[in-house]
C-alpha cells in the first residue's frame, strides 16, 4: 500500500510540472490582444430572414441538419417539427408522447432522422422516411434523470447527456448502450460531436467543467475549468481545435484544445443572467470565427478575437 501511495504523490507531483510548465509556455490567449486587431466585423448587424410558424408553446431546442435548409424545432406544444427554413414549409408534425422534451437532433449527413429527449428520460428516434411520422422508431431507455442533450454522431451512434450526470453513447439500430461516461460529478447538460473528428465529443456540466471525450476509449482527454457556474451549453469550434461554453456565471468561454486551455472570455456588465445557449456560426463565411450566445430575451454575437459585434433583437 505504500507504494501506491507513493506513486500517486509522484503522479500528482508531475501534474503539477506539466500544469505549470503549460502555464509559463502560455501567451494568455486573446485577453493580452488588442481587442480591436484583427477582429473582422461582420456586415451590419445580423437580420432577421425567415420566421418559422406552427408551434403553439414555448420552443425548447433546435437543430440545423447538416445544410442550410433542414431544421428540427422541439416545443411545450408536443410537437416536434422539421421545417424547410428556406421556403418555411414544415416538412412533418411529430406528436410526442411526452410535452416535456429538453432537447432535440437532427442526423446531419443523410438527414433521414431526428431525436428528442426530455423529462420522461427517453432518447425517442424518428425516421423519416414515412410521408407522415406517428410514433418513435426507437426509445433509448437507461438513464436515470432527465435527458438534457443528444447528438447523432452518424447514422448508427447517437450521444446523450442526463440529470444523472452521464453521457451514454447508444447503437441506434439495436438500440444498446456501447459506453457509458461517468467522470463528471454533476447534472451533465450539453455535449457537441467534433466536425473533423467524430470520435471526439465535448460535455458541459453543473459541476462547472467541460469534458472532451474520445469515444474508443470512454476515457476524457482534456478537462477545461475556470466557469463559476453550471454549464449550460457547449459548442466545437468548424475547426475542431477550440470549443465554446455558455454558464450561469454570465459568460461565455473559448478554450483550445492544443494549448489546453482558456482564450478568451466574453462576458458584460450588462448580462445579469445565465447563459442558456452557446452556438457558432456555420453558415456565414464572413463570421467563420462568430459564436451567438444568448441569455434571458436577448442574444449577442461574439467574435472568438474581440468583443461583442451586435445584438439582436426581435
Amino acid at each position: 500500500m505504500g507504494d501506491v501511495a507513493e506513486l500517486k504523490k509522484k503522479c500528482e507531483s508531475l501534474k503539477e510540472t506539466i500544469e505549470k510548465t503549460r502555464q509559463a509556455k502560455s501567451d494568455g490567449g486573446f485577453q493580452n490582444i488588442n481587442a480591436s486587431a484583427g477582429a473582422k466585423a461582420i456586415p451590419g448587424p445580423p437580420k432577421c430572414r425567415r420566421l418559422l410558424k406552427g408551434h403553439f408553446g414555448k420552443i425548447y431546442a433546435m437543430q440545423w441538419g447538416g445544410d442550410s435548409s433542414s431544421l428540427v424545432s422541439a416545443s411545450q406544444d408536443g410537437k416536434l417539427i422539421v421545417w424547410n427554413a428556406q421556403t418555411t414549409n414544415k416538412i412533418q408534425a411529430i406528436p410526442l408522447r411526452s410535452s416535456w422534451v429538453m432537447t432535440c437532433a437532427f442526423e446531419q449527413k443523410q438527414r433521414n432522422m431526428v431525436a428528442c429527449g426530455g423529462l420522461d428520460n427517453l432518447c425517442s428516434i424518428f425516421h423519416l422516411s414515412q410521408a407522415q411520422v406517428m410514433r418513435a422508431t426507437k426509445e433509448l431507455a437507461a438513464h436515470d434523470g432527465y435527458l438534457s442533450c443528444c447528438r447523432f454522431i452518424d447514422e448508427a451512434n447517437i450521444v446523450t447527456s442526463s440529470g444523472d450526470s452521464n453521457c451514454i453513447l447508444w447503437d441506434v439500430e439495436s438500440g444498446e448502450v456501447k459506453t457509458t461516461f461517468r467522470e463528471h460529478s454533476g447534472d451533465v447538460m450539453s455535449v457537441s460531436i467534433n466536425p473533423h473528428n467524430p470520435s471526439m465529443f465535448i460535455s458541459g456540466s453543473c459541476d462547472s467543467t467541460s469534458k472532451v471525450w474520445d469515444i474508443r476509449t470512454g476515457k476524457t482527454t482534456h478537462t477545461f475549468q475556470g466557469h463559476e457556474s453550471d454549464i449550460n451549453s457547449v459548442d466545437f469550434f468548424p475547426s475542431g481545435n477550440a470549443l465554446g461554453t455558455g454558464s450561469d456565471d454570465s459568460s461565455c468561454r473559448l478554450f483550445d484544445l492544443r494549448a489546453y486551455g482558456e482564450l478568451n472570455n466574453f462576458s458584460n456588465d450588462k448580462i445579469l443572467c445565465g447563459i442558456t445557449s452557446a452556438l457558432r456560426v456555420r453558415h456565414c463565411a464572413q463570421a467563420a470565427g462568430t459564436h451567438y450566445s444568448r441569455f434571458g430575451l436577448e442574444s449577442r454575437v461574439w467574435h472568438h478575437e474581440s468583443h461583442a459585434l451586435h445584438d439582436i433583437d426581435g
